[in-house]
């Protein structure tokens, strides 16, 4: 956070006052400035750009909430505290309608002064870091479309860059959101082949009985439905960058076509008599450890040595929280053009409740948090009250407890666990996973057999 000084005009036509409160707000740890009257606030507004401005009500030509008016017209996030010797409630009310941050009686309660003061430079820093984001984001903080400028994603830009600038296979490894068809792709574009296609297939997304026609393509009548010619993922990527993504999730029987493809280079349609020659560079990614998918026989050993010329491994998210701010942000950014919303940042609490989340979806899951989060606040700042229920409070408190009656089976216990952790959670399985030490399939699968699902 920025520790720059606050300063603070004080504006009080009254002298005694002034140098009451030049002497309090200075002990308090602020630079002060001081007029006279509104005249004067004015010029020493223009030239001191105070961070907050207090200002008696009754003075001279101009009064404390004409001047609020002139304030707020020229920077309307800047905190104004009035005070009055004259507490009328159409005045305060009428002050605070014009955008007053207080409105104060005296004598002065002293303590409360300090109180609205520290709240309004909670803000006013609150601002100060919003805008150093945002300044690092218009430098460039990141490489291409990534955002991020923590060890871990530096690594990553530097590897981009080096195979980019080759023609080698490369396996993506990282979780779901990490971003994996994302650097596919930037490779794609740095590469002498930017100009060709970039063609993404997702294995785990084809029903297993369309996945070979998808890949090598299909001849007319090759089987019940083929009623035209169809070029598979090799042909239309030729000349440019195939994306296999979710490879551990090809059927082994295809994975040996395609390892033979990927050694001669030549494709054969379905149903076709003749092999096509491609020319096109192979980009692996999975979500899965590729050794533990070998071991486990889903993912051939021959396929992983003959993609695996090089491996990117993408961090997850919470390991490179220092990134958090600068991804809210461009989120912010985003998601205010897209919703006509006037998000100015988070407030601090909020902050502390996304950097302490877990992120088992990565940037994606945080990027729909953030879309959700500027919907509902719409202007000003994001509370925790923005952000989903099982974010608001991730970890169970240290009273809460489930309490199962004697003699319920094993099996009932754990049905009641599953449900009661992700009623916590906002239904958000893949938190409830992680917090349970399950993964998130095995969650399915119980609410699947429950009849829940």
């Amino acid at each position: 956070m920025n520790e720059r000084q606050l300063k603070i005009v004080v504006v009080d036509d009254d002298v005694v006052m002034r140098e009451v409160l030049e002497m309090r707000l200075r002990q308090w740890g602020y630079d002060v400035r001081l007029a006279a009257d509104g005249h004067q606030a004015k010029d020493l507004i223009a030239a001191e750009n105070p961070d907050i401005v207090i200002s008696d009500v009754i003075m001279g030509d101009i009064s404390g909430v004409e001047l609020l008016q002139w304030l707020k017209a020229g920077n309307p996030a800047r905190p104004v505290i009035l005070m009055t010797a004259y507490g009328h409630v159409e005045v305060a009310v009428e002050a605070m309608k014009q955008g007053a941050r207080d409105f104060l009686t005296k004598p002065l309660d002293y303590s409360k002064l300090k109180a609205v003061i520290e709240e309004a430079e909670k803000e006013v820093r609150q601002r100060w870091d919003a805008e150093r984001l945002v300044a690092e984001l218009e430098k460039g903080a990141g490489f291409g479309p990534f955002i991020g400028v923590s060890p871990a994603m530096r690594q990553v830009y530097a590897l981009i860059k080096t195979l980019a600038a080759t023609d080698a296979s490369v396996l993506i490894t990282g979780e779901s959101g990490t971003g994996k068809e994302l650097v596919a792709r930037t490779i794609h574009q740095l590469s002498p082949r930017a100009q060709g296609p970039f063609v993404a297939i997702n294995a785990a997304a084809i029903p297993e009985g369309l996945i070979e026609s998808e890949m090598f393509g299909h001849e007319r009548g090759a089987f019940t439905g083929a009623i035209a010619v169809r070029p598979g993922c090799f042909e239309l990527a030729d000349g440019g960058t195939l994306l296999l993504d979710e490879i551990a999730e090809m059927p082994v029987g295809l994975q040996a076509k395609l390892l033979r493809v990927l050694e001669d280079g030549r494709v054969r349609r379905l149903g076709g008599r003749h092999e096509y020659v491609v020319n096109v560079r192979v980009l692996a990614a999975t979500n899965q450890d590729p050794t533990q998918a070998i071991a486990a026989g889903k993912l051939r050993e021959d396929l992983y040595y003959r993609l695996n010329v090089f491996t990117l491994v993408l961090p997850p998210l919470r390991q490179r929280k220092e990134d958090i701010p600068l991804l809210v942000h461009h989120f912010l950014r985003e998601f205010n053009a897209k919703h006509g919303a006037q998000v100015e940042g988070l407030r601090a609490e909020a902050m502390i409740r996304l950097t302490d989340y877990s992120w088992p979806g990565n940037v994606r899951e945080l990027r729909n948090v953030m879309e959700r989060a500027v919907i509902l606040a719409k202007h000003g700042w994001i509370e925790t009250t923005h952000l989903p229920p099982y974010i608001q409070r991730p970890m169970p408190g240290p009273g809460e407890k489930l309490v199962l009656p004697l003699g319920v089976s094993l099996a009932e216990a754990e049905k009641e666990l599953i449900l009661q952790t992700l009623k916590r959670l906002g239904n958000n399985k893949a938190e409830a996973a992680r917090q349970l030490g399950l993964d998130v399939k095995t969650i399915r699968n119980k609410l699947k057999a429950y009849g829940i699902e």
